[in-house]
């Protein structure tokens, strides 16, 4: 048994490393949204509808590919013999 390691101490470490990243990755996206939502400012930006237009369907479909993954994603099976 020695140099094994047991599958829940792998899927507790994916665990913790998933939310340790994640955490991480959201906070950056959530900083950088508001740091966006600054550009909506007419006092200091001027920009048109095309613009915004293009700003939020970019997000959106990138939003769509990332909730995609997650609804999609399923474990790799393993080979075994």
């Amino acid at each position: 048994m020695f140099g094994k390691t047991n599958k829940t101490d792998k899927r507790i470490t994916k665990e913790e490393r998933f939310k340790k990243v994640a955490s991480r990755r959201v906070q950056e996206i959530l900083n950088k949204m508001r740091l966006l939502k600054n550009c909506a400012n007419k006092g200091n930006y001027s920009y048109n509808e095309e613009q915004i237009n293009k700003i939020i369907s970019t997000i959106d479909n990138e939003w769509k590919k990332v909730k995609s993954e997650f609804n999609n994603s399923k474990p790799k099976k393993e080979f075994s013999l």
